[in-house]
C-alpha cells in the first residue's frame, strides 16, 4: 500500500510540477513573445525613422538640385538676354552710323549741288557778257564793212550792181578753171583704176556662186558566181579573208546579200587593188594565203603603174608642164576618188578649163589658172592618211614640191579656209563651184531632195479642188487627191494636165515626174 501511496503522491506532485512548469513555460513564452514584439516594434520604429531620414535627405537633395537648376536656368536666360540686348545695341549703333553716313553723303551732295548751281550761275553770267560783247563786235564789224564799201565805191566810181557783176564774173572764171582741173584729175584716176576695179567686181560676182561639197565613196562591190564561192573567200576558220585583209589593208564584208562581196576602205587606191585582186582570185578559183599574196602584189604593181599613167594623161590633157612626178602620181590617184558620185580627176580637169576661161576673160594668165585648177583637189588623194582638210593638205604638198605661191594659195584657199592673197584663188573657187553644181555633175544632196519633194506637193496643193498631195517614188511621182463633190472627171483630167505643165515650168529634175490624180466617191448606208 505504501508504495502505491508513494506512487500516488508522486503523481500528484508530478502533476503540480507539470502544471507549474507549464505555467512557467507559458509565462516564459509570453515574456519571450512580449520581448520579441517589443524588439520588432523597436526595429520597425528604427526602420521607419531611417526611411523618414532617407526620404528627408532625398527631398533635401532634390530641393537643392532644383534650386541649382533654377539658378543655372536663370543665369543662362540672363546671359541670353544680355547677349540679345548687346546685339540689338550693336545693330542700333550700326544703323545710327549708316544714318549718319547717309546724312553726311546728303550734305556732301547738297554742297556739290550748291557749288554746281553757283558755277552754272557764273557760267550764265559769263555767257551773257560774252553775248553782249559779240553783239557789240558784230555791230562794229557791220559798221566797218559799210565804211569799206562806201570807200571802195568812192575810189572805184562803181555802183553796187556793177561791183557785184564784176566780182561774180571773176568768180565764175576761177570756178570754171578749177572745175576743169578736178574733172581732168578724176578722169585720169578713173583710167588708172578702172581695170583693177572691174576685175575685182567680176571676181566678187563669180565668187558668189561658190559652194562646198565633201563626200567620198568608201565601198566597192565584187560580183561572185555562187554562194559557195563566199565560203572559199572566207576559207577554213576565216584564214583566207584574214590573209586578204592583211595584204590589202581593207575590210571585206561577206553577208547574206546574194552574189555580192563588199570591199570597204578609205584609201581608194587600196580599195581598187583589193577589188581587182578579189576578182582575179574568184576568176582563178585558187584561193589560199600564198596565192592571195602573189595576186595582191602583182595587182598593186599594175594599179600603181596605171595610177601614174592616169596622172600623166591628165597633165597632157590639161597641157601642164614641169609638174613634179609625185604630184603626177597623186593626180592619178584621184581617178579612183569620187565626191558625191563625181570623179575627182575629171572634176579637177573641168575646174582647170573653167579657171582658164575666167582668167583669160579677166585679162589674167590662163596657164597659171589652169595649173591651179588641176591641183586644187590634190589633197583628196591623201586626206585619209594625213590629218586636216584637203585644201590645207594640198597646199602643203604643192609647197613641198616647188609650186608657185599663186598655186599654193589657190589650192589652200579655194574653200575660203585661208586668207586670199592671189587673184587666182577666187577664180578657182568659182570654177570649183560651177563644176560641182552644174546639172548632172553630182548626186543630189538630202536638203535639195527634201526641198524638191516639198515643192512638188506645194505646186499640187495650190490648185483649186485639191485636198491632199503626196510625193512618192523618191520624187518621181506625185499623188493628188481631189474633192469629188467639187471636181468632176473632166475637170480632174485638166487639173492633172495643169499640174504636170506647171512642174515642167517651175522645177528641175532628172527623168520625168508622173502625176496621178485620184477622185474617190464613197457612199455609206446602214441597215438597221
Amino acid at each position: 500500500m505504501e508504495p502505491f501511496r508513494f506512487m500516488a503522491l508522486s503523481q500528484g506532485q508530478n502533476l503540480a510540477i507539470i502544471f507549474a512548469v507549464a505555467i512557467l513555460t507559458f509565462l516564459a513564452t509570453a515574456f519571450v513573445g512580449w520581448l520579441l514584439h517589443r524588439s520588432r516594434r523597436v526595429a520597425a520604429e528604427k526602420e521607419i525613422a531611417a526611411i523618414l531620414a532617407a526620404a528627408e535627405a532625398e527631398a533635401q537633395k532634390i530641393l537643392a538640385q532644383a534650386e541649382a537648376e533654377a539658378k543655372g536656368e536663370f543665369i543662362r536666360r540672363r546671359e541670353k538676354f544680355d547677349t540679345d540686348t548687346e546685339l540689338m545695341r550693336q545693330e542700333l549703333r550700326a544703323e545710327e552710323k549708316r544714318v549718319a553716313k547717309r546724312e553726311d553723303m546728303l550734305d556732301q551732295k547738297l554742297e556739290s549741288l550748291s557749288a554746281k548751281e553757283r558755277m552754272a550761275e557764273a557760267s550764265e553770267r559769263a555767257l551773257g557778257e560774252r553775248e553782249k560783247a559779240l553783239i557789240n563786235k558784230d555791230r562794229q564789224i557791220n559798221e566797218l564793212i559799210a565804211q569799206q564799201k562806201t570807200q571802195l565805191l568812192r575810189v572805184s566810181n562803181l555802183s553796187m550792181e556793177e561791183a557785184r557783176a564784176i566780182l561774180l564774173d571773176r568768180l565764175e572764171k576761177d570756178m570754171e578753171a578749177e572745175t576743169a582741173q578736178i574733172v581732168q584729175r578724176r578722169l585720169e584716176e578713173a583710167r588708172e583704176t578702172a581695170e583693177a576695179q572691174a576685175r575685182e567686181v567680176v571676181i566678187i560676182a563669180i565668187q558668189r556662186y561658190a559652194a562646198e561639197h565633201t563626200c567620198d565613196s568608201t565601198v566597192s562591190t565584187v560580183d561572185i558566181p555562187s554562194d559557195d564561192m563566199k565560203g572559199r573567200v572566207i576559207g577554213r576558220e576565216g584564214r583566207n579573208i584574214r590573209a586578204f585583209e592583211k595584204a590589202t589593208g581593207v575590210d571585206v564584208i561577206v553577208d547574206d546579200t546574194p552574189g555580192v562581196v563588199v570591199v570597204s576602205g578609205f584609201d581608194p587606191v587600196r580599195r581598187e587593188i583589193a577589188r581587182r585582186s578579189l576578182e582575179k582570185l574568184i576568176q582563178d578559183g585558187r584561193i589560199h594565203p600564198t596565192r592571195i599574196e602573189e595576186v595582191v602584189s602583182a595587182t598593186e604593181k599594175e594599179v600603181n603603174k596605171q595610177v601614174f599613167e592616169y596622172g600623166k594623161q591628165a597633165t597632157v590633157e590639161a597641157n601642164i608642164r614641169g609638174l613634179h612626178s609625185k604630184l603626177v602620181e597623186l593626180l592619178g590617184r584621184l581617178h579612183f576618188r569620187t565626191s558625191y558620185g563625181q570623179n575627182v580627176l575629171k572634176h579637177s580637169l573641168e575646174v582647170a578649163y573653167l579657171g582658164q576661161v575666167i582668167a583669160e576673160e579677166l585679162g589674167l594668165n590662163g596657164q597659171t589658172a589652169r595649173r591651179c585648177g588641176l591641183l586644187h583637189d590634190i589633197g583628196k588623194a591623201v586626206d585619209h592618211e594625213v590629218e586636216g582638210g584637203h585644201p590645207q593638205i594640198g597646199a602643203d604638198l604643192c609647197k613641198r614640191y616647188g609650186e608657185k605661191e599663186e598655186v599654193i594659195n589657190a589650192v589652200g584657199g579655194h574653200h575660203g579656209d585661208i586668207e586670199v592673197r592671189s587673184v587666182y584663188t577666187p577664180i578657182i573657187a568659182a570654177a570649183d563651184a560651177i563644176s560641182a553644181s552644174r546639172p548632172g555633175a553630182r548626186r543630189e544632196t538630202l536638203e535639195r531632195y527634201v526641198q524638191r519633194l516639198q515643192k512638188l506637193e506645194e505646186i499640187a496643193v495650190a490648185f483649186g479642188g485639191v485636198k491632199q498631195a503626196y510625193a512618192i517614188q523618191a520624187g518621181r511621182e506625185i499623188r493628188v487627191i481631189v474633192d469629188p463633190e467639187n471636181v468632176d472627171d473632166r475637170l480632174s483630167a485638166k487639173i492633172a494636165h495643169d499640174i504636170a505643165k506647171r512642174i515642167e515650168e517651175e522645177m528641175e529634175y532628172p527623168g520625168e515626174v508622173k502625176v496621178t490624180l485620184l477622185r474617190e466617191v464613197r457612199c455609206v448606208e446602214y441597215a438597221r
